[in-house]
């Protein structure tokens, strides 16, 4: 078995169809002839030179290696990791089809195979800091099989996607070998999985109220956090001003363990803020949220709001400068400067 990283597009634009129709699409625009009658990879740098005689041959050279896959090296019982760009999490699906090529589908939509989702919506804090490495090159297909990533995803698998507990405690460390194998990576994102996992390390559980009201307080609200135990669904309160009597009222539910919150959890909320007579509703859930709760989206967008790990680390790069000291002390955060680098050069 081979494992695939798969994107659906630079933006995420095309996940929800990749999910829905149970097929990777490789999303090449304007590339609509059939793969499959090519011989080579050098039969298809020349299509690629023909088709897109604009463009580099460093360019070209990179494509090739990239659109290949999906019709010569991908096989039936493969598995595919998709990296999501709407939120922090993996899919992961099971190749279960031959390539297919359908010139007069929509652009960029001419190239697919059928693929069987084994899960979805995966936090990304499950998975070891070197295999989100992987996850994070910049290609829109490419195979990894670095640091036994086959075996070690498939281990995860059948302990139900869960983070792996190493004996040791420790992150596994690449090799300089493997450093200089790695070209294309998103350092942002790379970041981003850094600064989680620290997070989630240090404030799992009632610290994450700490840090929620350190965002909130911040933003200029006067907060009221449970003690904690049993909290009824309130983990935080806040309103504006300075004895916190301005409106809106908010209630915070904050939630922190390994599995997406599902739509109860979004119902507790509603009838909490009821109770206290609240406005508005900030559900928190470090791993995200199912589908379930993301189809409320529209029905509840004047009254409730859901954050993801994603959005608290946005939410304290942002507010970081008027964070309280103690909390700034535990999270040691620093702005840096990166060139970006288009990934055809």
């Amino acid at each position: 078995m081979a494992l695939w990283l798969v994107r659906a597009g630079k933006l995420g634009e095309y996940e929800t169809k990749f999910l829905e129709e149970n097929r990777i699409y490789l999303t090449w625009e304007t590339l609509t002839n059939d793969l499959s009658k090519l011989h080579d990879k050098r039969s298809l740098y020349e299509l690629l030179l023909k088709h897109y005689k604009d463009d580099k041959t460093a360019a070209i050279r990179n494509w090739t290696g990239q659109i290949w896959p999906i019709a010569k090296d991908m096989k039936i019982g493969d598995w595919v990791v998709l990296p999501s760009k709407k939120k922090p999490a993996v899919h992961i699906a099971e190749i279960s089809g031959e390539y297919v090529n359908v010139p007069n589908n929509p652009d960029p939509f001419y190239h697919y195979r059928d693929v069987k989702w084994l899960a979805t919506d995966i936090p990304r804090s499950n998975f070891d800091q070197d295999l989100l490495y992987s996850f994070g090159a910049a290609m829109t297909i490419c195979r990894i099989s670095r640091n036994d990533a086959e075996k070690r995803v498939k281990e995860m698998a059948l302990t139900g996607w869960k983070p792996v507990v190493h004996p040791s405690g420790k992150i596994r460390i690449r090799t300089a070998a493997e450093e200089e194998q790695i070209e294309f990576v998103d350092l942002e994102q790379l970041a981003k999985d850094q600064i989680a996992k620290f997070i989630i390390r240090k404030f799992k559980g009632h610290g994450m109220a700490r840090i929620i009201e350190a965002i909130l307080q911040a933003q200029g609200y006067t907060t009221y956090r449970s003690p904690e135990g049993p909290d009824r669904g309130i983990d935080i309160l806040a309103a504006p001003g300075p004895l916190g009597f301005g409106k809106p009222r908010m209630c915070v539910q904050i939630k922190t363990g390994d599995s997406p919150v599902d739509r109860p959890t979004l119902d507790q909320l509603i009838g909490a803020m009821q109770n206290v007579q609240a406005e508005q509703g900030l559900l928190v859930s470090w791993t995200g949220f199912k589908s379930s709760v993301d189809k409320d989206i529209p029905i509840q967008f004047f009254r409730v709001r859901l954050w993801n790990q994603e959005t608290i680390i946005e939410e304290l790069m942002s507010n970081y400068d008027k964070l309280d000291d103690s909390i700034k002390a535990d999270l040691p955060f620093k702005r840096i400067w990166t060139l970006t680098v288009p990934d055809t050069e």
